[in-house]
């Protein structure tokens, strides 16, 4: 015999449970382990330290020390040599001599000025443009070290190659 009177009947109770918050997005059990391993203290695959290595036997003891080194450069005088790209106009005499501890704004402001770039050359005070690039390849910081590039971009013949434009000949 089934009973119709809802109180009597064995259903389950109704008792509010509390409700989280819930994403639309799954979620991802979450551990506390890094990517990469941490290696115990007493493990013997542990890299060696300064002191330790065979290979370096001193070094520097501050940074300025290290500053220092960085900019002595083997010759102080360096050989640029200048290369027209394009309408540009050919020098006259396409080498010169650079000391090794001068800007790259230095080139910049010589080439100019052997070119006779006019300062007004565009009228309303805008400068005539002259475009440089090391080995053809990028245009360097005007606060590069002069030594620094012959040091990394040289040629077989020691000398570092500025080639220039009146335009911008590389993207």
């Amino acid at each position: 015999m089934i009973s119709s009177n809802p109180d009597t009947s064995p259903l389950p109770s109704r008792t509010p449970t509390p409700t989280t918050p819930s994403t639309s997005l799954p979620t991802r059990p979450r551990t506390h382990s890094s990517a990469i391993p941490d290696l115990p203290p007493s493990s013997p695959t542990l890299p060696l330290t300064m002191t330790s290595s065979l290979l370096l036997t001193n070094l520097p003891r501050d940074s300025s020390t290290a500053l220092d080194s960085a900019f002595v450069f083997p010759t102080p005088k360096i050989t640029v040599r200048f290369q027209p790209i394009g309408s540009a106009p050919a020098l006259q005499r396409p080498v010169s001599k650079i000391s090794s501890t001068q800007r790259f704004e230095t080139v910049v402001a010589y080439l100019r000025r052997v070119l006779k770039l006019d300062r007004n050359a565009g009228g309303g005070g805008e400068r005539e443009s002259v475009f440089l690039y090391v080995n053809s390849c990028f245009s360097p910081a005007l606060d590069e070290v002069v030594g620094n590039l012959h040091r990394c971009f040289k040629d077989s013949k020691d000398q570092l190659i500025v080639t220039y434009s009146m335009t911008p000949a590389f993207g």
